[in-house]
């Protein structure tokens, strides 16, 4: 069964889109720890990060650093930080978030937008890729 994320990938379920290639997709988190929380996907439907191949893994971040280096110029943080979990959706992801205290690492408080502020926030990081 396919995963939320490649739903996404193929357009079936909507996202803000900050970047794309032909083998990645960066969209924010619709359920953020902080305003710009974004993940980073492989289009090609893998669980576990370290099952990807060694091209693909490589791929994945340089893009990611890519995208946190975007969302590094367009929110105020102390940093953009990186993690990779992966026990929510069954597909590999890298949240990039951007930090101003530990609390915006722990997946425990999370911002609540508008889609308003989601489109806006979306549009400033593609602005600075």
């Amino acid at each position: 069964m396919a995963s939320i994320f490649t739903k996404i990938i193929k357009g079936e379920i909507p996202c803000y889109k900050i970047a794309e290639t032909d083998d990645f997709l960066a969209f924010l988190d619709i359920n953020p720890n902080s305003k710009g929380h974004t993940l980073c996907i492989p289009k090609q439907e893998v669980d576990k990060i370290f099952d990807l191949d060694e091209d693909t893994y490589l791929g994945l971040m340089k893009f990611s650093r890519k995208v946190a280096k975007a969302i590094g110029k367009a929110i105020p943080s102390k940093r953009v930080g990186m993690t990779v979990i992966g026990l929510e959706v069954p597909h590999v992801h890298v949240h990039l978030i951007p930090l101003h205290t530990m609390e915006n690492a722990r997946f425990i408080h999370k911002e609540k937008m508008s889609s308003e502020e989601f489109s806006a926030i979306a549009e400033a990081i593609r602005a600075e890729l």
